[in-house]
């Protein structure tokens, strides 16, 4: 497998830059079998079936994006900041400009936040900050920005309005850089409707990392290595999912966050829990274990989620259902529209 079989045009205004309103008002593309048909996320009560297992990342974006400025002794100089993940004594991050950084400066961010320079590699920082705690979650919230895409903050800031759109109605464990986005297409009342249904929910953490839109550097896309995020399957949660495969129901992931979760979780060829870093890679070839279908978003070209999903759906297959969202102007990305895959 070659990056650039899995490459594809796409025009420049089917790129979304804002989510639809109300969430589940955005388009749902339904690819079953060799079947396609058009339809809303809405109507997704009347797809899904009693039993069926959705399982939910509630993972909850931080505020991850800063903007300061750096001290060293009387002299100061702006820069930028994103936040990648915690550290025992602080958090790894992003930095523009980052090769002037020096160790020991002090960048501050806010009255009350502020951070001093514990490392610095090629590529990153340590930060050690000033506070911890509800304090530090607190002060990050006052002075932070939502960590938008970069194909969306190249476009536009980020706005009061992204901190609730870029996060999920059921986000509730805080240390995702960004956001599970096919989840971001369910509101209370969809919610209300799935479970009056009889559609069971399953929650699972995966904090998304900023490495999700890092490019595939690789022509040969099994060498390429996947950047670690740290996830949870509670003894709960696997406990439901492994039920629900024993009694033949489905278990369908909301977004590739949870998909890639639950597959490693089931690795040995049983669902049990699991708690720690997760760097699956997930490409053709790949042997689903406990995954019947997935929701999900549409994806950059040559990317690891086109990897994903053409393993899920099959890379022909794939192609087909791309090539007809484009062709009836299905949004994509972050805040685009939505598909229900079943092999």
């Amino acid at each position: 497998m070659k990056l650039s079989d899995f490459d594809f045009d796409l025009p420049e205004g089917l790129i979304a830059t804002r989510p639809a309103r109300p969430r589940s008002s955005a388009r749902l593309l339904l690819a079953k079998g060799d079947q396609i048909s058009d339809h809303h996320v809405r109507d997704l009560v009347e797809i899904f079936q009693p039993g069926d297992v959705l399982v939910l990342n509630n993972t909850k974006v931080i505020p991850a994006r800063l903007f300061g400025r750096r001290r060293r002794g009387e002299a100061e100089a702006r820069i930028e900041v994103t936040l990648l993940e915690a550290t025992p004594k602080g958090w790894r991050a992003l930095a523009k400009p980052l090769r002037k950084v020096l160790v020991g400066e002090e960048i501050v961010f806010s009255d009350q936040l502020s951070a001093q320079v514990l490392n610095r590699s090629e590529t990153d920082l340590e930060l050690g900050f000033n506070l911890t705690g509800e304090d530090f979650d607190a002060a990050l919230a006052e002075a932070g920005q939502m960590p938008l895409p970069p194909y969306i903050a190249a476009k536009r800031a980020a706005d009061a309005a992204d901190k609730d759109d870029y996060q999920t109605v059921f986000a509730r464990h805080a240390g995702a850089v960004a956001a599970p986005t096919a989840s971001l297409h369910f509101d209370a009342p969809l919610l209300q409707a799935l479970h009056a249904k009889g559609v069971e929910f399953v929650e699972v953490t995966l904090h998304v990392g900023a490495g999700t839109f890092l490019p595939v550097k690789v022509e040969d896309v099994t060498t390429h290595r996947m950047h670690a995020e740290w996830g949870e399957v509670t003894e709960t949660a696997a406990r439901r999912i492994a039920a629900a495969k024993a009694e033949g129901r489905r278990v369908i992931p909301v977004g590739t966050t949870a998909l890639r979760l639950i597959e490693s979780a089931a690795a040995g060829g049983v669902m049990a829990p699991r708690r720690g870093p997760t760097d699956i890679f997930i490409y053709p070839g790949f042997r689903f274990q406990v995954t019947d279908a997935l929701m999900t978003n549409f994806h950059l070209p040559k990317s690891t989620l086109m990897m994903l999903v053409s393993a899920l759906m099959g890379k022909e297959r794939i192609d087909w259902i791309y090539a007809h969202a484009i062709g009836t102007g299905y949004r994509f990305f972050s805040y685009g529209d939505a598909s229900l895959l079943i092999p």
